[in-house]
């Protein structure tokens, strides 16, 4: 079994719905192929891949917490992006971020667990309304900031540096 999931070549003609700018990404994006970037406010995201994306407090638009690991999980994303409204997501990532970039955005995550508790209201609010559990989703993505994020981020750096998936052989780089 890979510990890597490689998604983007995987992709065939749905990179068409991969429209988003690198320059428009969010800051919350998890490390990975996809982001979020100018997405709409319409909430279609989570519907169609509730592990995997979220949404800001302040205007909503869409953001990925978690990458995806399987062709099921990649087809979520792909349906997310397909009914997002001005194809916002981006799928460029792995030419963006570097081993330092991912490096700095991991020791900056203290800042989006902040964000993820002080906007907590917001999302419950917006729960009462709609009801797609973006609240319960924020506490996912804090969890899994304190959790196995950091062993995926490991195995995605030594992607990036060695463009393969490590063996169970291969030393994992540090964050």
């Amino acid at each position: 079994m890979d510990l890597y999931f490689d998604p983007v070549p995987v992709l065939g003609d749905a990179r068409g719905a991969f429209l988003g700018q690198w320059s428009d990404r969010k800051w919350l994006n998890v490390p990975g192929p996809f982001y979020g970037a100018g997405t709409d406010n319409c909430g279609t995201g989570r519907i169609h891949a509730p592990e995997l994306v979220l949404y800001e407090a302040d205007h909503f638009t869409e953001y990925v917490y978690r990458q995806p690991r399987t062709p099921e999980e990649l087809q979520q994303l792909v349906d997310a992006a397909e009914a997002e409204a001005f194809s916002g997501y981006g799928c460029d990532g792995d030419a963006q971020w570097t081993p330092t970039a991912v490096r700095e955005w991991w020791c900056d995550r203290g800042r989006i667990r902040e964000y993820l508790v002080n906007r907590r209201a917001d999302w419950e609010a917006d729960d009462a309304k709609a009801g797609q559990g973006v609240g319960d989703a924020a506490l996912d993505y804090a969890a899994y900031l304190d959790g196995e994020l950091a062993s995926h981020l490991r195995v995605y750096l030594f992607w990036l540096e060695e463009r393969r998936t490590p063996t169970v052989a291969d030393r994992l780089p540090q964050l």
